[in-house]
């Protein structure tokens, strides 16, 4: 058994789909095909069922893909510790990061500390809040970025920026002739949303309650997975939404949307890390960075 059996299998896993392993491994069909089933043969358990053109987890492929993932964690410490002995010369920074901080915030971050650190690869996964803290807390990445606070024993967070939610609809909508009377007047809508587990859709549904609203009480049109969807879908008219500013600006001043005024709280991007785990001079390096900027 190997380690790239190992990252093979557990991509292949958490897609329930060998062709989007291997375009995301870089990786012919052939070989990540082959990796799986000499796993199998040479322990003589079947890690998958075959269904037609999909594929799902046995049993023992779900218990084992908790002891690979926890193999390559340990594998992925000892090659950052490695690392650490060179100082900041070479070594690597795995970043897992939900999608406004990701798109919209990180990328210029990121190639600043390149050009500090050009020995230092950086890899940025991109992911919703939950998907970003389940990333840190099983090894997958060193240092995550999510937008809005996070309650989890096992992760440590600090605050790193401000970003501020906008309320946003096409220029033919009635609020954008008219200001909104009520606060019971944002249950119509109709609403386009970010899908639940996402930082957005958290902060948003937090802030209903200063206007006497619950979650339920809104008529949501769509829910989708990313922001620029549903940016794009407001601006073709399916309904307002509440998105980062970062995110609709552009949009604002080109007058595909109009902002609504309506007072939506500001929110913290936050820094993750595992609580247990001590930081790599890397990761050190770049939440200062971050920090500074």
């Amino acid at each position: 058994m190997t380690l790239e059996q190992l990252r093979i299998f557990v991509a292949v896993a958490e897609r329930e789909h060998v062709t989007q392993a291997s375009r995301d491994l870089n990786l012919t069909q052939s070989a990540t095909s082959a990796a799986v089933a000499a796993l199998e043969t040479r322990y003589a358990t079947k890690l998958f069922d075959r269904i037609g053109r999909r594929i799902a987890l046995t049993d023992a492929g779900r218990l084992f893909l908790g002891e690979a993932r926890a193999v390559l964690a340990r594998a992925a410490a000892a090659e950052k510790a490695l690392a650490d002995l060179a100082g900041l010369a070479r070594g690597a920074l795995a970043i897992a990061a939900s999608q406004t901080a990701a798109n919209y915030w990180l990328p210029p971050r990121i190639q600043r500390f390149r050009a500090l650190h050009p020995g230092i690869s950086v890899t940025l996964v991109i992911d919703n809040t939950e998907g970003v803290a389940r990333r840190i807390r099983e090894g997958e990445a060193e240092l995550g970025l999510i937008e809005g606070d996070l309650a989890d024993p096992a992760l440590a967070a600090q605050p790193v920026a401000q970003d501020e939610l906008a309320l946003v609809a096409p220029p033919d909508h009635r609020w954008a002739r008219e200001p909104l009377r009520a606060p019971e007047d944002l249950a119509a809508g109709p609403w386009v949303l970010r899908e639940r587990g996402s930082g957005t859709r958290a902060v948003f549904e937090a802030a209903l309650a200063r206007f006497g609203l619950a979650p339920g009480d809104l008529v949501v049109a769509l829910e989708l997975p990313s922001n620029e969807a549903v940016r794009t879908a407001v601006e073709a008219g399916a309904g307002v939404g509440a998105l980062s500013r970062l995110v609709v600006d552009g949009a604002i001043r080109s007058g595909a949307l109009v902002r609504v005024s309506l007072d939506l709280p500001k929110r913290s991007f936050y820094a993750l890390r595992h609580r247990e785990l001590a930081p790599s001079r890397a990761q050190q390096a770049f939440l200062d960075l971050i920090a500074a900027s």
